[in-house]
């Protein structure tokens, strides 16, 4: 049977481009772009792998990867994010996701990320350069957000800032590590 890939990505732009090149690397690909259908979808196409984005439509595509798993218990899932922080990234894990990518990436990257053999990292891989002070700034600020289920006026009272202020760090993207 050959590899097949469900994309579940609410921009429709992507997911079709994301599809595309799946299907000339010679992978079965198809996309979901409504979050409600995504389970009712993979049902149907029954993918060996899954590429999940983290926000659909304003909702946390975490809560698709239970169901997703309870469905297919075999389908391998890559979680990608153009918000990517360690706190949703352990919490992609935890539910049962196979991979965690920040967005932008390449497709060669993501099917990469499917591989069983390359997902396991050999001793000494990780970085030993410290995390920027901005990028412990933002880990510090999404570790917060996510204690407070969310809420960014609880969040800004934690962290004893201005809510405005808050507001303002949590559109920027994302400080380099």
């Amino acid at each position: 049977m050959a590899e097949s890939i469900l994309v579940i990505d609410d921009d429709e732009t992507f997911n079709a481009v994301l599809v595309n090149a799946l299907r000339r690397r010679g992978l079965e690909g198809e996309g979901c772009t409504d979050p409600a259908s995504a389970v009712a979808t993979a049902l149907r196409v029954k993918p060996t792998s899954i590429v999940l984005d983290l926000n659909l439509n304003g909702n946390s595509g975490l809560s698709l990867i239970r169901p997703l798993l309870e469905t297919l218990p075999d389908v391998r899932i890559v979680v990608l994010t153009g918000y990517a922080s360690i706190a949703t990234a352990v919490d992609a894990i935890k539910l049962g996701a196979f991979q965690y990518l920040a967005k932008p990436v390449g497709v060669d990257a993501i099917l990469n990320a499917f591989d069983r053999k390359a997902s396991a990292l050999p001793a000494g891989t990780l970085s030993v350069e410290p995390l920027s002070v901005g990028r412990l700034e933002w880990e510090h600020i999404q570790r917060v957000l996510k204690e407070h289920d969310g809420n960014v006026s609880a969040t800004a009272r934690a962290l004893k800032m201005h809510r405005r202020t808050l507001q303002r760090k949590l559109l920027k993207r994302p400080v380099k590590a």
